[in-house]
């Protein structure tokens, strides 16, 4: 034993970066909402970027360490405690066993990522530990944690080199209005230039209908030149499906593989920490931006963390 779950939270899943070479098949990717911060938790527990954590949504788990171990705790702060004392994340500690983890309420954002040191021992389907809840594959069983679920460690350290230097600033800050960077297409010409003025220069919000297949965004309606629909094509995490109705839906991880509504735009990769974050109520903005733009952000952001490895591994 190692981890018992004593409350499953909301919505916890295991997740990794996801399962990649499948949609061909039907499968969807899954994985985590946000792959920054989940990236970051495993640097600052010592794992490799793409190792199965803890995905906890809004409401956290409480989790009893039948084990001692390090773990890091990263994206919104969902108000995680040990043993009743408040844990900061976005740093590695360590957690011996008979302590408790509990997260109380959000504070800030909407997800939260616990890496473990060492990794989860949960076996990989399909080249990956990620739960897809819709086809019940992947994670433990295929579903959301339940009480009483026990999962082990593979690879436990009680201690980590360079433990008080495995920490950084907390990324995630609210703010009133968020700016989401764009890349235009690939139907994009579907839609009429005051549509496209609509969509790039007003204000949408998140509805409650958000999960990890798709954002629902209420807001002016977006102009078709004819209709929204079109022959079912590939869906990437990010593409913005714009329906007969005019309001757009943001793609996430648990998307379908193809679809057959308009895709007006998609959300750059390096911005999917600020999408993940989102809650019902949320307000934010689109802004286009070229490709070469969006590559350079994702660059700047896999150098911070290669740069963020170099120093805690020092």
């Amino acid at each position: 034993m190692s981890i018992t779950v004593l409350n499953p939270g909301l919505l916890t899943t295991v997740q990794d970066m996801g399962r990649v070479g499948y949609q061909q098949f039907g499968v969807s990717v899954s994985g985590v909402m946000d792959p920054r911060a989940a990236s970051i938790a495993n640097i600052l527990a010592d794992n490799p970027e793409d190792e199965a954590v803890l995905e906890c949504t809004m409401l956290g788990p409480h989790l009893r360490f039948d084990q001692d171990n390090c773990i890091a705790i990263t994206g919104g702060d969902l108000g995680p405690t040990l043993d009743g004392q408040p844990v900061r994340g976005y740093q590695a500690i360590q957690v011996k066993a008979g302590q408790v983890l509990r997260f109380t309420a959000p504070k800030t954002g909407c997800r939260a990522y616990v890496a473990f040191t060492g990794g989860l021992d949960i076996p990989v389907v399909m080249g990956s530990r990620s739960t897809n809840l819709r086809a019940k594959i992947g994670g433990l069983e295929g579903r959301k944690l339940n009480k009483g679920d026990v999962i082990g460690f593979r690879a436990p350290r009680a201690n980590l080199k360079n433990l008080g230097l495995r920490s950084i600033a907390p990324e995630f800050v609210p703010r009133s209005e968020y700016i989401l960077r764009v890349v235009l297409g690939p139907q994009d010409d579907a839609f009429t230039k005051e549509g496209l003025d609509t969509f790039l220069g007003q204000t949408y919000t998140v509805t409650p209908e958000f999960d990890r297949m798709g954002c629902r965004l209420d807001g002016p309606v977006i102009q078709h030149v004819e209709s929204g629909d079109i022959i079912s094509d590939g869906i990437s995490f990010g593409a913005i499906q714009v329906p007969a109705a005019g309001k757009p839906i943001i793609m996430l991880c648990d998307r379908q593989t193809t679809g057959g509504y308009t895709k007006i735009a998609t959300v750059i990769s390096a911005d999917f920490r600020l999408l993940a974050q989102l809650k019902a109520g949320d307000k934010l903005r689109f802004q286009r931006v070229t490709i070469q733009h969006a590559q350079d952000a994702l660059l700047t952001q896999r150098a911070a963390l290669r740069a963020l490895r170099s120093s805690v591994g020092m």
